[in-house]
């Protein structure tokens, strides 16, 4: 199985936009939303059915038992997070505690155990054709890489024949995205045409590159600033970076999206460019030694 990977360098970028349209393009039967932390990928994909979800658990919970503690303070002392307060009793902070376990191994008297904590929520929407992979992460939760992982894997167990799967990934280029990154076959890149815009696709570019992942880039809402669209062009020049089309702004897809359908659902100019960027980046994929 292929994976296409299509992340951006910011929020707002169109980014689930356009993995919703390859998705549809494509009509894969196997797809995921590793923006765990607000993923979207779903509300434009029509699923009804709820998916079968499964508790994810992360980093342990340190635990205090007040009948054993002794109020040494030995762990408010040593603990790096500030995740203990003694106004009431020794307690533990969860949303502070990173689950080192530095308070269990000073404690003298053994009052302090760690405790597993659930960190998110796995969710796999399946019908007999598809499965769609994705997750939430629990308020609070430093463990995003990890849940991601298991997305993918979630996905790939699931499904054993699909040819290509598209993923959805985080913004930015945070645990979520190097997670995301592993394993992958391409990564598109979705820039758009602004000061910001071009900075964090500059910065996901970088992170990319260190994995060795093949990359392309496409602009979204290009003719928001052709300056700026010339200087991406001009950038993927230099650095030998596939550019692979442009995508205007368009009323109609907000509207599409909206109604929850994918842009080539509907007949637009943006889902006709998108159909351009889709076939030039299957020809990338596939080709030959690709």
């Amino acid at each position: 199985m292929k994976q296409l990977l299509i992340l951006s360098g910011k929020g707002g970028t169109g980014k689930t936009t356009i993995a919703s349209a390859f998705i549809k393009l494509l009509g894969t039967n196997a797809y995921a939303d590793c923006d765990v932390d607000a993923p979207n990928l779903h509300l434009i994909t029509g699923w009804n059915s709820e998916p079968e979800k499964t508790d994810y658990y992360g980093l342990p919970k340190a635990d205090i038992n007040s009948e054993l503690c002794i109020e040494c303070s030995q762990c408010k002392q040593n603990c790096r997070f500030d995740a203990i307060s003694a106004e009431e009793g020794y307690k533990v902070d969860p949303f502070a505690c990173e689950g080192c376990g530095v308070c269990k191994y000073v404690c003298p008297v053994e009052a302090i155990t760690l405790i597993p904590a659930v960190a998110g929520e796995l969710m796999l929407y399946s019908d007999a054709k598809k499965v769609f992979s994705t997750a939430r992460l629990q308020m609070g939760s430093g463990t995003s890489g990890m849940l991601v992982t298991e997305v993918k894997k979630q996905m790939k167990a699931s499904v054993a024949d699909a040819h290509l799967a598209i993923i959805d990934g985080s913004p930015g280029i945070g645990c979520p995205v190097i997670a995301s990154l592993s394993g992958v076959d391409m990564v598109l890149i979705v820039a758009e045409p602004s000061i910001s815009g071009i900075r964090d696709m500059e910065r996901v570019i970088n992170t990319a590159e260190k994995f060795g992942t093949k990359m392309v880039v496409c602009i979204n809402k290009f003719d928001t600033n052709i300056e700026n669209t010339g200087k991406i062009e001009e950038f993927c020049k230099e650095q030998m970076i596939p550019f692979i089309g442009r995508i205007p702004f368009d009323s109609d897809a907000v509207k599409a999206i909206n109604n929850g359908q994918t842009i080539v659902d509907i007949n637009s100019i943006s889902g006709i460019a998108i159909k351009a960027v889709y076939e030039k980046a299957m020809e990338l994929l596939f080709e030959k030694g690709g």
